[in-house]
């Protein structure tokens, strides 16, 4: 069967646009149910400096940078949870092809926390939803063999070590659960159904078309097939095939533009290192000026 390639933001976008999928997509990152889920809002595009952060010297000008794609979903979702009540938690989902800077996820987040918006109850009463973090990422962050990592935090006693068990209300508003997945890592592995389904990212089904993925509908569990037939229906679309074209000429546009930014400044960097090495010989050069001169009773 052939699908689109979710690897595209535009294919995903349509794809997690069905609330059917979306629920069953997250539901199997997270490893919760996902029994109700609103789509509350996207950001498609950021704009990306080539500042370091820290701001060196030989860091590139302010203001200069390019625009950088990465896919942004919030989601209020309903889950139930294992004592058979239920919780209302924020989910955000973000999608990123290339390596980019970990400060951008951090805003992101920030804003999250800051936003009174993101919690529920009325009055006085009103408390913090939970922060649920997804990473959609098209490189490897140094996890080998990790098709998806979880961090969640660990509440310890100090004294004894022991790790406490149990929802609670202070920590959970607190700290974000996360979920990392390394799309670069599903060619390796099909262990779970969640790997089977993730399996839609590698990159290892694409036909001559890259814009299209060669899948076997009966190699994924019957839960997930309504995400294959939503991206069966988009490799039928002429719209969407432009707009993959589209997407491929920016991609190409950024990656050239992010070598030669690169390029630059390297060249500049290696400027400045020889213009501080020559500084540094006519300092030495003056240093042994003045220590013959000294002793030569000048």
């Amino acid at each position: 069967m052939h699908i689109a390639n979710p690897i595209y933001d535009v294919v995903f976008k349509f794809m997690i646009e069905d609330n059917r999928v979306a629920k069953a997509f997250l539901s199997a990152i997270i490893g919760e149910e996902v029994s109700e889920l609103d789509f509350a809002s996207q950001e498609r595009t950021v704009r990306v400096s080539s500042r370091k952060e820290g701001g060196e010297d030989d860091s590139p000008p302010e203001g200069s940078g390019i625009n950088f794609t990465v896919c942004r979903f919030d989601f209020s979702a309903r889950i139930a949870t294992s004592e058979g009540s239920y919780k209302t938690v924020l989910i955000e989902l973000q999608k990123a092809k290339l390596a980019s800077d970990i400060m951008r996820f951090r805003r992101y987040v920030g804003l999250h926390y800051q936003n009174p918006d993101n919690s529920y109850g009325e009055g006085d009463s009103r408390k913090a939803r939970q922060i649920y973090c997804i990473f959609l990422l098209g490189y490897d962050i140094g996890f080998p063999g990790s098709v998806v990592v979880s961090v969640d935090s660990v509440i310890r006693d100090v004294t004894t070590g022991k790790a406490l068990s149990g929802p609670n209300e202070f920590t959970d508003s607190l700290h974000h659960r996360s979920w990392i997945v390394q799309t670069e890592q599903l060619k390796y592995h099909r262990r779970t159904d969640m790997e089977k389904l993730l399996s839609i990212f590698d990159q290892e089904n694409r036909t001559r078309n890259h814009h299209i993925l060669n899948v076997d509908e009966d190699d994924f569990p019957e839960h997930y097939r309504p995400i294959i037939r939503r991206l069966r229906m988009a490799s039928e679309s002429e719209d969407m095939q432009i707009e993959m074209e589209m997407e491929d000429d920016y991609l190409k546009e950024l990656q050239d533009k992010e070598r030669t930014i690169a390029e630059q400044w390297k060249a500049l960097a290696e400027q400045k290192k020889a213009l501080k090495e020559k500084d540094r010989d006519i300092e030495e050069k003056n240093k042994s000026i003045e220590e013959k001169d000294k002793s030569m009773g000048v």
